[in-house]
Formats: C-alpha cells, structure tokens, sequence
C-alpha cells in the first residue's frame, strides 16, 4: 500500500543503528531486494534503503558503544517539541532531544514509562516509507511488556492511540488504533512464557512473499532463527536475528487452506 501522508501518532519510518553499516546494507538488500542510496542531510553514513523508488528503511551507525543494535520505529507528529513534553507528563523521558535533518525534517527519540525507546519524525521535504504492508516494507510494530495496563494510558496520552475494543491488555492481545484503524500491536508478557529479566521492546515485522524461505536465507545470509516459522490468526510468522544481533520478524499470508499452529 502507497501512502504519502501519515496522521499525527501512526508509525511512519524504521531504521538500525548498527556498528557496521555496510556489512548491513549488505544482508538487507540481499534478504529484501532492496537498494541503497546516501540519504542527503545527514552525516555518518547514514543510508536511505528503497523498494524500488519507494524508501522503506534506513541504516545509520550506532551513536556509542552503549548503543545496542537494534531497529526502531518513528511516529509521525506535528509538533515534536508538543510531542516531548507528552512524554515527560505521561512518565518518560526524552532520550535524543529533537533535532533538524536537513530540509527532510525533524526527530526525537524518547523512552516510555518503563524505559523501552521509540523515536517521533516531524516531517518537512520527507514524510517516511512510502510504500506498507507489502512484501519487502514494513508489516507491523508490536509492543512486548510487562505491564501492558500502563502502556494503554502511556501512549494514549502521548501519540493519541486508542485500544481496540475487546479483552483486556493484560491477558490478550491488543491492537492500538488511530481513528479506528489498527495501527500497532501490544503482546502482554504477563503469562509466564517469558523470563522476567526479558526487558520491555518493540519489535519490527517485515512483510514477505514466503516467511519459510526469508527465514532461511536470514541463515544463508549469516544471521539465526529465534522463533521458527509458524502460523498466526494474523498470518505466518518468525523471528530473527541478523548478523550483528538486530531482531526483527517475518510475515506472510496464510494460505487458503492453512490452520492455526
């Protein structure tokens, strides 16, 4: 799906930060088909990665040797500085103040009430992907917590997020909206399948034609499997981890005729 503008609050771009930018670039446009190019207005060797002439994700180094390697996501805002204060009165705190990009616009990256990071874009000449929810782009975001009933008010607070009607966020999944379309996803770890020493974080989905065949060339490529693939009411899933430790999931449809499990 194209989209060229995004509301207030709706994830809009992905990137990595990454110790070696290159070998990235590398395993990504191996694994995705996707391009490369230099992305203007920013230093370090930052790269803008594109599915055809659509951007789709971005590489940049990691800022220190603190910084894990990791792929994060970026709501879009009108106001970043409005943005900020909404984190500081709902519990978090503002990890990279907002700063320019160039003519393409605007970032800031926070973190929630229980420490896990996001980062906000207020667009200029660049809105984000442009291309979703197609293979080779950006599926979905999901949230993964321990404390699922304050993450619904920490994001309804600051990105306007509202929770899909039904079940509740501590023992089912739940699906946050934005004018009544799904938007991100939150999974409770409330249920004993996951050690309590597993830290709060969002994980990326990346959709794909066959989820089997993209998980092993993540292998051939010199990356893992953390969760073999496996079928979802939502369609058929891994995860996995690419050669620098950066975790991120596949999705494909599920056939016609596919059950759950």
């Amino acid at each position: 799906m194209k989209i060229s503008e995004y509301p207030s609050g709706m994830p809009c771009w992905i990137d990595l930060a990454t110790p070696d930018v290159g070998a990235a670039r590398d395993f990504y446009t191996e694994l995705f088909g996707w391009t490369s190019r230099p992305a203007p207005g920013r230093d370090g060797g930052y790269t803008v990665l594109h599915r055809g002439d659509d951007p789709v994700a971005g590489i940049g180094p990691v800022g220190g040797e603190d910084e894990p390697t990791a792929w994060s996501w970026y709501a879009a805002t009108e106001d970043i500085e409005a943005a900020a204060e909404r984190v500081e009165d709902a519990g978090g705190r503002v990890l990279d103040a907002p700063v320019q990009i160039g003519t393409s616009g605007r970032m800031g990256t926070f973190v929630d009430d229980h420490g896990t990071p996001f980062s906000v874009w207020e667009p200029r000449d660049f809105g984000g992907s442009r291309v979703v929810g197609e293979p080779g782009s950006l599926g979905w975001t999901e949230l993964l917590t321990h404390e699922p009933h304050d993450a619904v008010g920490f994001y309804e607070r600051t990105l306007g997020w509202s929770r899909k009607p039904g079940g509740e966020p501590d023992s089912s999944y739940t699906e946050f909206q934005i004018g009544g379309r799904s938007i991100a996803g939150m999974m409770p770890m409330t249920d004993g399948r996951y050690p309590d020493e597993l830290p709060d974080h969002w994980m990326v989905y990346f959709c794909v034609s066959d989820t089997d065949a993209a998980s092993q060339r993540v292998v051939e490529l010199g990356g893992g499997v953390s969760v073999p693939p496996r079928n979802t009411p939502a369609g058929r899933f891994s995860v996995v981890i690419d050669p620098a430790g950066a975790w991120f999931s596949l999705i494909s449809a599920l056939p016609p005729d596919s059950r759950e499990g």
